[in-house]
């Protein structure tokens, strides 16, 4: 089941407009905390530059939402990363978009503008992904058995994350919650009811999107 859209990497984007300098950084983040510390990395990696601009969305619901403008025209350069963010989809993000001044004024819309597309870029940088809730368990089987539920694995049906190897084979796979119930069966099905599962835990997963 997909909780929620976010990015699957930190990146960084970079565009010359009107000879202002502009630097889009972005990282996945899970708290205000991770994207507070963030934020005063870029301000002091770029202390001499005229402007820091962050933008903050986090929660399944969008339900922290932070911008400053650090300075620009009010309603020019924060709210529109956050409103960009929104309209994607993109949830549990940070943003930081450094600016150096080239001589040029931009106005309101060229601000706005300007902002608004390198982080855009930045998040293609990033790549969208939806975040999926699955479940992950351990199963104990026979050796004879691993080479079956490794051609099973290879149709599509669940992921193996894990093997050890101990009296008999331990095998940590990953399903779609939902199909949890119906992969068991047919593991069981092909083992003959010979493994034991364990350790079954609600796990998240990041699958990149086409967006």
């Amino acid at each position: 089941m997909k909780l929620f859209s976010t990015v699957m990497n930190e990146a960084v984007y970079e565009e010359v407009i009107n000879k202002s300098r502009f630097i889009a950084y972005i990282k996945p983040v899970e708290s205000k905390e991770c994207a507070d510390e963030f934020i005063s990395i870029i301000k002091k990696k770029h202390r001499d530059a005229a402007h820091n601009v962050p933008a903050i969305v986090i929660g399944d619901k969008f339900n922290i939402q932070w911008a400053s403008d650090d300075g620009e025209p009010q309603g020019t350069a924060g709210a529109p990363l956050v409103n960009m963010l929104v309209s994607r989809g993109v949830t549990n993000v940070v943003i930081v978009v450094t600016r150096y001044f080239g001589g040029i004024k931009l106005g309101t819309g060229g601000l706005v503008r300007a902002y608004t597309k390198v982080a855009q870029e930045a998040v293609g940088e990033a790549l969208i992904a939806d975040v999926i809730s699955n479940k992950a368990a351990i199963i104990k089987t026979d050796y004879t058995f691993l080479s079956k539920i490794q051609n099973i694995e290879q149709e599509g049906l669940f992921k193996i994350i894990e093997i050890k190897y101990t009296d008999k084979v331990n095998i940590k796979i990953s399903v779609i919650e939902e199909k949890f119930d119906e992969i068991i069966d047919i593991l069981t099905n092909i083992t003959a009811g010979n493994l034991y599962i364990s350790n079954i835990e609600n796990i998240f997963i990041k699958t990149p999107t086409n967006t």
